[in-house]
């Protein structure tokens, strides 16, 4: 059976909507493309300035110790690769540096 194109059908209502996102749903009108954030980087606040940066060269530690020969190793690795490369580590015999057993904790007042 053909349709005919002299209207809508009996029963069937039609509505014109007003706001249709580009996936045919109705909602918020988008905004501007920008990447999602979860954490905006303006609104935070660092309580002490060491926490800004999180590299290992930060901690003031010698040269030469194993968590510095790890760190060298890892920095360039991202993503799956990272976590191969991780056990690799864990596996293998120890040839680093001295492991130390010095704290370099930030100590918070309240």
């Amino acid at each position: 059976m053909a349709r005919s194109s002299e209207g809508p059908q009996p029963g069937i209502s039609v509505t014109a909507s007003t706001s249709v996102n580009g996936n045919g749903k109705k909602g918020k009108p988008r905004k501007s493309n920008t990447p999602f954030q979860r954490i905006k980087a303006d609104d935070i606040k660092f309580v002490d300035e060491r926490l800004k940066d999180n590299t290992f060269e930060s901690r003031g530690a010698g040269a030469g110790d194993y968590g510095e020969r790890a760190a060298r190793d890892l920095i360039v690795t991202r993503g799956a690769g990272f976590r191969k490369e991780k056990n690799k580590k864990k596996r293998g015999s120890y040839r680093g540096g001295d492991i130390t057993m010095q704290s370099f904790s930030i100590k918070f007042t309240d």
